[in-house]
C-alpha cells in the first residue's frame, strides 16, 4: 500500500519527500524497534498528522559514514533522563518536526570495558533545547523542509530510548533499509506521468512537416522511459511483496538495488522527457524542469549509490565466500567427487553449455513467450556464479578494497533481480490475462536482450587482464588530476617556443 501511495505523491517531489521523511524513516523506529508503550503514547498521532516526524542522523562530519556520529547522550546525575548535546544537518522535516528519532554516542560497559555506542532517541520538540536552523536553499524539492538542527541539553527520559542502548546502529539501518523499496514505485509513478505529459506534446508538436512522434529518435526516447518505469514497477512491487510476507523478511539488499536503479533510471527518463520538450522543457513556465531538479537527489539521499552498490556487492559475496570456504575444506579432506564436479562444471560452462534452472519446458515458472529471455537470464546467471568465484580466489578478502570490481558485481546483480522481477511479473500478467500482457510481455523481452548483453560485457572487464577493463588507467588518471587538485592539460591554444 505504501508503494502504491508512493506512486500518487511522487507527482510532486516535495510532498513525496515530506511524506517519506515522516512516514518511510521518521517515524519508523518506533514501529520497527519500539515498546508497545512507545507505540501506544506516539504513532496515534503521527498516524493522523497532528505530529510530524523527522529521522536524524547525518551530522557535518558524519555522512555516509554513519558510524562516526559525534552527537552525545549523558545520563543525568539523578539517572532519570539522558541529556543530547551536538548538531545534525540535512534533516528532512528539521523545522517543523514535533517528534524525532535520533541517533547519538552513549557509554555503555561491555565485558568490564567502556565503550562508546550509538543509541537511538524518541525526542520530542516539546523537551526544550532544540534549535532548528533556516531552511537550506536547494536544488530541489524546495517546496520540503530540510535544516540543521541543534540540540543543548536536551532532557530525554529513560523510556524514551527505542531498543536497547547501544542497539541504534542497527535500528537505523534497518529504517534505511525498509524506507528505499519505494523509491522504484515512486520513479515509476514519476515517469508515467511524464510519460502521458510529453507524449501529448511529441504528437502535437511538428517539424518538417511531420509531428516529433514520427522521427525515430524521438521514438527511442518513449520507449526507453516505458522499460525503465516497467522494470522499477516490477521491482518495487516484486520488493513489497516479499517485505508484506509473515516474519519481517530481511530484503535490504533488495531494497537497495531497487533503489539504485530507481535513483538512476529516474535521472535519465526525466532527461530524455525534457529532450523532448526542447525549450520549453527548459523554461520555468512549465513543470518539466522542476521534475530535473527534484530528481537529482535521489542517487544521493537514504544511502548514497556508491555506498549501496558495495553493500549489494559485498553482501552477495559474503555468503558466496563462505559456501566457496565450505568447498575448499571439503576437497582439501580429500572428497574427489566435489573436486571433479566443480571440474565439470567450469569446463561445460567454457565450452558454451546450455544451463537449465527450471525457468522454462513443461514444468517451468516462465510463460513460453518469454523463453529466450528466461534462457538468457540462466546463462547470465550461471556465468555470475563462476565470476564471483574467480574473483574470490584472485583477492581473498582484499575484495572490499576494489571498488571498481565491487561495481560491476553490483551492477550484474541488480540487473538479475530485474530481470527476475520483469519475467515474474510479465509471466503473472499473461498467464491470468491481464489487459496488454503482450505489451508487457515485449517490454520484458527488450529489457532482458539488452541487459543480458551488458551483464556478458560487465563479466569480460571482471576477467583477469581483460583487455576491456581500463581500471588501472582510471585510477592513474584520478590519481593525478586530485594530487594537482585541477585538470591539467596544457590548453589546446599554448604553443611552444
Amino acid at each position: 500500500m505504501y508503494a502504491r501511495l508512493a506512486e500518487i505523491t511522487s507527482l510532486d517531489g516535495s510532498i513525496a519527500v515530506t511524506l517519506a521523511a515522516h512516514q518511510a524513516i521518521g517515524l519508523k523506529g518506533i514501529l520497527i524497534a519500539g515498546s508497545e508503550a512507545q507505540k501506544q503514547k506516539y504513532l496515534p498521532k503521527l498516524a493522523s498528522g497532528e505530529h510530524i516526524a523527522a529521522f536524524c542522523l547525518t551530522e557535518p562530519g558524519s555522512g555516509s559514514d554513519a558510524a562516526s556520529i559525534q552527537t552525545r547522550a549523558t545520563l543525568s546525575e539523578d539517572g532519570k533522563h539522558y541529556l543530547i548535546n551536538g548538531s545534525k544537518i540535512w534533516i528532512s522535516n528539521g523545522g517543523m518536526a514535533d517528534i524525532m528519532t535520533v541517533f547519538a554516542r552513549t557509554e555503555v560497559v561491555v565485558d568490564g570495558v567502556k565503550k562508546d555506542k550509538i543509541s537511538a532517541f524518541i525526542v520530542e520538540r516539546a523537551f526544550g533545547g532544540i534549535t532548528s536552523g533556516k531552511p537550506e536553499d536547494k536544488l530541489g524539492i524546495r517546496g520540503s523542509n530540510t535544516c540543521e538542527v541543534s540540540y543543548e541539553n536536551v532532557p530525554v527520559p529513560l523510556e524514551n530510548v527505542i531498543g536497547e542502548i547501544g542497539g541504534g546502529f542497527k535500528i537505523a539501518m534497518n529504517i534505511l533499509n525498509s524506507g528505499r523499496f519505494s523509491m522504484g514505485s515512486s520513479s515509476a509513478g514519476m515517469i508515467k506521468k511524464l510519460i502521458e505529459l510529453t507524449a501529448e506534446y511529441a504528437a502535437t508538436r511538428k517539424q518538417f512537416n511531420k509531428s516529433l512522434s514520427e522521427f525515430g529518435m524521438i521514438q527511442e526516447k518513449f520507449a526507453l522511459m516505458t522499460i525503465n518505469a516497467f522494470v522499477m514497477e516490477s521491482m518495487a512491487y516484486l520488493t513489497a511483496g516479499m517485505m508484506d510476507k509473515p516474519g519481517l523478511p530481511d530484503c535490504s539488499v533488495e531494497a537497495a538495488m531497487v533503489k539504485v536503479f530507481s535513483s538512476e533510471g529516474g535521472w535519465i527518463c526525466v532527461s530524455e522527457a525534457l529532450q523532448v520538450l526542447g525549450g520549453l522543457g527548459y523554461t520555468k513556465n512549465y513543470p518539466f524542469e522542476r521534475y530535473v531538479r527534484d530528481c537529482r537527489i535521489l542517487p544521493i539521499f537514504e544511502g548514497t549509490n556508491e555506498i549501496l552498490r558495495m553493500y549489494i556487492a559485498l553482501t552477495g559475496m559474503q555468503y558466496a565466500g563462505k559456501v566457496l570456504t565450505g568447498k575448499i575444506k571439503e576437497m582439501k579432506k580429500g572428497n574427489i567427487g566435489l573436486a571433479m564436479g566443480m571440474l565439470s562444471k567450469k569446463l561445460k560452462s567454457s565450452l558454451g553449455g546450455s544451463v537449465d534452472y527450471g525457468l522454462t519446458g513443461k514444468d517451468g515458472v516462465v510463460h513460453p513467450s518469454l523463453a529466450e529471455s528466461a534462457k538468457k537470464f540462466e546463462q547470465n546467471a550461471n556465468s555470475f556464479g563462476s565470476t564471483v568465484e574467480s574473483l574470490l580466489y584472485r583477492y581473498g578478502k582484499t575484495i572490499v578494497d576494489e571498488q571498481l570490481v565491487l561495481k560491476r558485481v553490483a551492477d550484474v546483480l541488480i540487473n538479475l533481480y530485474a530481470m527476475t522481477a520483469v519475467l515474474s511479473r510479465a509471466s503473472r500478467s499473461i498467464s491470468i490475462g491481464l489487459r496488454n500482457h503482450d505489451h508487457e510481455v515485449l517490454l520484458a523481452n527488450t529489457f532482458c536482450s539488452d541487459v543480458h548483453f551488458k551483464n556478458n560485457y560487465l563479466m569480460t572487464q571482471l576477467q583477469k587482464h581483460s583487455p576491456e577493463n581500463n581500471d588501472a588507467s582510471i585510477k592513474k588518471i584520478a590519481k593525478e588530476v586530485l594530487d594537482n587538485r585541477a585538470y591539467i592539460c596544457s590548453h589546446p591554444l599554448e604553443r611552444t617556443y
